[in-house]
């Protein structure tokens, strides 16, 4: 036997109001129209669904458990409404992210925890990813953005990018490493000294080969690799070290005291950290509210990067 949902819904509604015209004005309907339906219901079940002569309204036995479903639907139906209504404001939902290791680790995951502060019902999926594979998984839907350092001339057609941060590098090293003693650096003085090669497929290594190019040298001595952030930044501190490393990264480690700019001025790649989008995919409100937040937080940082940049007395 089939019931009409409705009609189990307004008995609920009816059951806990304690009367018809309550019940209805609880559903936003009129009272000969609950009425009907509630008489369409005992019909349907050939069964009385009140006590006679009960004031307010009581159910019977059968009453009751058809209310009991019917409260279930009303309770379901009200998830129904704000689950759209947290879609569509961007409250609720999912975000998938990918994006490149040590930036996501220094700095996108303290922005993904102060977003989720503010939108506690928004869960967030980050996945590592470098560049190639993120536009695998832009392509594929596997991801909604991904946060990147990318130049603007390698974009491909389909792809838009949103800078939130120009690039900018520098060599790494524990605060009380001696070079930083030196006042007057020069090239050999890099190569003197053991490196941390990056992660395979990060753009810092290429942006190590410039150094090597820079300075005259064909090779490095790369005594550790293979790293995530916190892995590097432990074996830089304990060592005489060095890494390439995004300035913004170190910055956001500056209250840790475990890492240090070297000030020795390094090829810059033509790079920026920003936001990487499909033309045309699919956006969840949800997500475009993450990325106004990544974006704006990047414009408060920015300022206070470049200042801390400034305090570095650059060498060459």
């Amino acid at each position: 036997m089939k019931l009409n949902e409705h009609h189990l819904m307004q008995l609920a509604a009816v059951l806990d109001a304690g009367g018809v015209t309550e019940g209805a004005a609880m559903l936003g309907m009129t009272q000969p129209a609950v009425s009907r339906s509630l008489s369409k219901l005992e019909a349907r079940v050939g069964e009385p669904l009140f006590l006679k002569g009960r004031r307010p309204l009581q159910a019977t036995p059968l009453g009751e458990q058809l209310a009991a479903q019917g409260r279930m639907i009303i309770i379901a139906s009200r998830r129904a409404s704000d689950a759209v209504q947290g879609f569509v404001t961007g409250t609720k939902g999912v975000i998938r992210v990918g994006g490149v290791p040590f930036f996501m680790d220094a700095m996108i995951s303290r922005m993904i925890a102060e977003f989720q502060n503010f939108e506690p019902e928004v869960t967030v999926q980050q996945s590592y990813l470098n560049q190639p594979e993120m536009i695998a998984a832009l392509q594929g839907n596997q991801i909604d953005l991904g946060i990147v350092p990318i130049g603007t001339p390698d974009i491909g057609a389909g792809f838009e990018f949103t800078e939130i941060l120009p690039g900018r590098n520098i060599v790494a090293c524990r605060p009380d490493h001696p070079l930083l003693r030196n006042p007057r650096l020069k090239a050999q003085d890099l190569a003197s000294f053991p490196w941390v090669a990056p992660l395979p497929g990060s753009p810092l290594m290429s942006d190590l080969q410039m150094i090597l190019m820079s300075i005259g040298m064909s090779d490095l001595n790369v005594r550790y690799s293979g790293g995530s952030l916190m892995s590097v930044i432990n074996y830089i501190a304990g060592t005489d070290a060095m890494a390439v490393l995004p300035f913004s990264v170190v910055f956001a480690q500056r209250y840790e005291n475990r890492v240090t700019v070297l000030p020795y001025e390094i090829p810059q790649p033509n790079r920026s950290l920003g936001i990487l989008r499909r033309v045309g995919g699919p956006r969840t409100p949800a997500a475009e509210r993450f990325a106004s937040h990544i974006t704006t937080s990047f414009d408060n940082l920015k300022h206070i990067i470049k200042r801390h940049e400034n305090a570095v007395v650059w060498g060459r």
